[in-house]
């Protein structure tokens, strides 16, 4: 059973309107990296030139931020979800 990222609605036209994608389990950075090999577009939008979330990406495991875990090394596992989660600005 593979993990699930829900992508959010701000950026499913980069992932030709699907909001959920299935990815191998294992690590968060395999994951997105797995999601932005079929999305190419999506790379720029998630990861800085270091190869790091922008700090305006938010990702969660279940409901933890994997800032708080292991950055993309955190583990993912079968049917586990994952979620990207754009910051919000306004005033």
């Amino acid at each position: 059973m593979p993990a699930t990222i829900r992508i959010p609605t701000s950026l499913q036209g980069l992932t030709e309107g699907s909001s959920e994608v299935e990815v191998p389990a294992g690590q968060v950075g395999a994951a997105i990296d797995d999601l932005i090999t079929r999305y190419p577009d999506l790379g720029e939008r998630l990861l800085g030139e270091d190869g790091k979330p922008r700090r305006f990406v938010n990702i969660f495991v279940a409901e933890d931020d994997i800032r708080f875990l292991d950055g993309l090394e955190t583990t993912v596992t079968d049917g586990q979800v994952v979620t990207i989660l754009p910051a919000m600005a306004g005033g």
